[in-house]
């Protein structure tokens, strides 16, 4: 009998040993190094969930906050490292997505959930 558990325990450790995780967190170390940087990711990040936020529940965010948004975003692309921090960031997460994915699809979880009966 297969231990779920034990299997999922697995594939995390396979996560880990990664060349998506690996790249990820090595770049996350070297970028948070210096407080600056750690300070505006932090910030840029928390801008964009109050922008997401507002989508989830329906609403446009305010003007002011995209401004914000965009004008801190092209200022963080002028930085070399965080630049490849938020690359290396965006493959894991879609390495993360992808397996959600998978499994979502074998277990038929959300599948079928728009279908009209």
């Amino acid at each position: 009998m297969v231990n779920v558990y034990d299997k999922a325990n697995e594939l995390a450790s396979l996560i880990k040993q990664s060349e998506e995780y690996k790249a990820y967190d090595k770049v996350k170390d070297e970028v948070y190094e210096d407080e600056q940087n750690k300070r505006m990711i932090k910030d840029y990040k928390k801008l964009q969930f109050e922008a997401q936020a507002a989508y989830l529940t329906g609403q446009e965010p305010a003007p002011e906050l995209m401004e914000k948004i965009q004008k801190m975003g092209e200022v963080l692309q002028f930085n070399p490292k965080i630049t490849e921090f938020f690359s290396a960031e965006y493959k894991f997460n879609t390495l993360v997505s992808d397996i959600y994915k998978i499994i979502g699809d074998a277990c038929d979880v959300g599948a079928n959930m728009f279908d009209e009966d």
